[in-house]
């Protein structure tokens, strides 16, 4: 019998592009199935970039969660290249110094919508992008 090892992909190489047709077709499956769920969060730019500013952070890693509120939300983190969340860095002070600083922990992101669902055909059989 033969040992098989089963290597991990990088943490930073995990993802890829699928094309518009795939995504429309994933958005859309799980929109019939969940017509009740949350249908989109937005998230910007600048958050991103603090968490993967971060010394050691190779990708994030998004929480199903309930805010303050109750509300559906997400709660995302850093991921160091092993994958474990980064809950601490580890600085250098001006002066030389090492500084421990917590890990970005981020929410409040937007949940976008209106009296239609942004993105959904009237007919909801159907999923559009909407492209800014």
């Amino acid at each position: 019998m033969k040992n098989l090892t089963l290597e991990k992909p990088a943490i930073a190489s995990i993802g890829e592009e699928i094309g518009l047709e795939l995504g429309n077709e994933m958005v859309s499956s799980y929109q019939i199935s969940n017509p009740n769920d949350v249908f989109a969060y937005e998230v910007g730019r600048d958050i991103i970039d603090q968490i993967l500013a971060q010394p050691g952070c190779h990708g994030l890693k998004f929480y199903n969660a309930y805010n303050e509120k109750g509300e559906k939300t997400l709660v995302y983190v850093g991921l160091d290249g092993s994958g474990k969340t980064i809950t601490e860095i580890s600085l250098v002070a001006a002066d030389g110094s090492f500084v421990q600083k917590k890990g970005i922990v981020a929410d409040r992101i937007r949940v976008p919508g209106g009296p239609v669902r942004e993105g959904i055909a009237e007919d909801a059989d159907s999923f559009i992008w909407t492209v800014d």
